[in-house]
Parts: C-alpha cells; structure tokens; sequence
C-alpha cells in the first residue's frame, strides 16, 4: 500500500484547513446581516415568542415593517424615504467635490517639483489625524454665523474639508505607482499635462479613485456627530444616521421596525459596491497602449 508522501500530505491538509477558515469567515460576517433581516421580516409578536429563530416559514414573512420605515410621518411611518435621498444627495455630493479637488491636487504632489513636496503628504495625513470632536465646536459656530447650519450645503462643505485631505494622500500614493515613461511618451506626441493628466494617469488610476470613492461614500453616509449637530432641529432635512438614531434610541419604536430602518441603511452602501466592484479592476492596462 504506498504512503502518501509529507508534500502531499499538507496539501491536502491546508486545503481542508482553508476551505473550513474560509466558511467559518463567511458565516461570522453574514450571520448579523442574515439575523438582522430576519427579524425585519417577522412579526413583532413572532420575534417576542422566539426570538432565537434562525429560520422560519415564508407564511411568517412580514413586510409592514418596512412599510412604517419608509412611510412619511404624516402617515405615521419615520420618514426614511425622504432621510435617504438627503443622505444619497449629501453623499454622492461629496464625492463628486472631492474627487474633482483631490484628483488635481493628488497628481500636482505626486508629479510637480516644489519647495517641500515630500512633506506636503505628511502634512495633508496630519490633517486627518484630528478628531472630529475637536473642530465640531468652531464649525458649529462659524456656520451658525454664515447661516448654514441647518442646511444640506453645510454638511457636504463640511464633509469636504474632512476627507479631501486623505484623499490627495491616497491618491498621491497611487500616482507614483503610474510609469513616468507613458506620461513622457504622451508628451512627446504632443499632448499637454492636463491631456496626460486625462488620457494616461486617470484611466491607470481607476482602481484606486474607485476605491477612494467608495470611502468617501461610506463615510459620508454613516457620519453621525455632525449630522446630528448641523441638522437636528430639521427634521426634513435629516440623513439616515441620524433617523436610525431615534429609532434605536426611543423605547417605543418595535424591534423590527429598528432592524427593517439598519437593512435600509446598509442596502445602498452594498448596492454601490457591487455596482463598482467591475470598476475596481478595470484601467489596470487602459491608456497604456497608444490609439
């Protein structure tokens, strides 16, 4: 009977090994997100007799919590609908301000010369070292003063100047990974550094400007602490931090209208990413060949 040789015994080992670490990742990661819409699809007196249920029958399905999530107050539902369009205008609006400031800045530190460009990438990460906490007061009366707080134009400047800073890190970092040598044969056919800039770098850099969009976003979406301080007394004009805020923290509020509101607040960060995922990996080669 012949041996299996050691080579190929840890093969077969760390194989298992992988596939058994991999499931178990999988099922600790999609086990809160699988529990948290189960319990928005079931009735609140279900969930009060058997809360522990792990599955239970499509007859038991209940979709009236989300219907109280997204219906208007004025129908006595929490408004979440309109909380969501606030929080999709202000996020994307941050990104596309951004982009449109870090994309320039990040490509004029990583390929201009000038007094002191190695430590201007320290000093735009330093800038994001600062808690938030600590600028919340001054510019919470700076916009009282200028007479934007209170609107969604003051939360996305604010935004802003949160993350433009990290950005231009992030992506000064990736233009130094972009060859030098297509730019200077782009240029030597003639194009200027605003058409390198569009025809060469960006299309390389789409991964990362992908990437540096989806942080952008999510931050945006899920910020809380200046929500809360710019837009508190409007209530119309409330994001969806801060309407999961007062479901889970009133006492009246169900359980399953609190899970149906976290499910609605996660679905378009995940919709978003997957409807980019495609883009991530695209651009790794565009531009590189000559038209």
């Amino acid at each position: 009977m012949a041996t299996m040789s050691r080579d190929a015994v840890e093969t077969r080992v760390f194989g298992v090994l992988r596939v058994v670490t991999i499931v178990f990742l999988l099922a600790i990661t999609i086990f809160p997100f699988y529990y948290t819409g189960l319990l928005s699809l079931r009735p609140l007196d279900r969930v009060l007799q058997d809360p522990g249920a792990l599955w239970v029958p499509p007859s038991e399905l209940d979709l009236s919590s989300y219907g109280s999530v997204v219906a208007p107050p004025s129908a006595g539902g929490q408004g979440f609908l309109g909380f969501i369009v606030n929080s999709a205008l202000v996020a994307l609006g941050t990104v596309a301000v951004t982009l449109l400031i870090a994309l320039p800045g990040a490509y004029a530190v990583s390929r201009l010369r000038f007094f002191g460009h190695r430590q201007v990438g320290v000093l735009f990460l330093a800038v994001y070292l600062f808690p938030p906490i600590l600028l919340a007061v001054p510019l919470f009366v700076f916009f009282t003063q200028v007479g934007l707080r209170g609107t969604l134009v003051g939360l996305l400047i604010v935004y802003v100047s949160q993350v433009v800073a990290v950005s231009i890190y992030m992506l000064r970092n990736y233009f130094d990974t972009v060859p030098v040598s297509l730019e200077e044969a782009a240029a030597i056919d003639g194009c200027t550094r605003l058409g390198v800039l569009r025809r060469i770098s960006l299309p390389l850099a789409m991964p990362a400007i992908i990437a540096n969009a989806l942080f952008i976003f999510m931050i945006a979406w899920n910020e809380f602490l200046f929500a809360l301080l710019f837009l508190i007394e409007e209530r119309d004009r409330w994001t969806v931090s801060l309407g999961l805020s007062q479901l889970a923290g009133s006492i009246e509020i169900p359980t399953t209208v609190l899970m149906a509101g976290s499910v609605i607040v996660t679905i378009p960060v995940v919709v978003v990413f997957f409807a980019s995922e495609r883009l991530l990996t695209e651009g790794l080669t565009a531009g590189a060949e000559k038209g």
